[in-house]
């Protein structure tokens, strides 16, 4: 059974094994997290979210992404070139479970992105 789920302002279709790469989340190595904003579960459609829905994934590492460079070029009398680097933060998962009922009764931490104002 596969899951569209909501995390970080972008959509993951998931099934139990897969190994995702999300926005950074407030989580170590080998914690379990649970996601409850579940958009759809096998031919489930939610009116926006499914209730009752989860799915469950073991955090494996925290990572950075590639480096991304951007150049900044300025035509005519002064030709100058500026390099700057961004390494996005991101969490590496595993999905372990898909639940469409009892998502309430699990007892798995939510998962809570890293830069949320509940953590602030």
């Amino acid at each position: 059974m596969f899951a569209v789920l909501k995390t970080g302002g972008k959509q993951y279709k998931v099934q139990a094994g897969d190994v995702l790469r999300v926005e950074k989340l407030n989580a170590a190595a080998g914690d379990k997290v649970q996601f409850n904003e579940i958009l759809m579960v096998g031919s489930t459609l939610g009116a926006p979210l499914v209730d009752g829905a989860c799915v469950q994934a073991e955090v494996i590492d925290q990572i950075k992404a590639d480096k991304v460079i951007t150049y900044v070029k300025r035509r005519r009398k002064h030709s100058s070139q500026r390099t700057r680097g961004h390494r996005q933060q991101l969490t590496l998962l595993r999905v372990t479970d898909v639940l469409d009922k009892g998502a309430d009764k699990t007892g798995v931490k939510a998962a809570i992105g890293a830069r949320t104002k509940e953590n602030a």
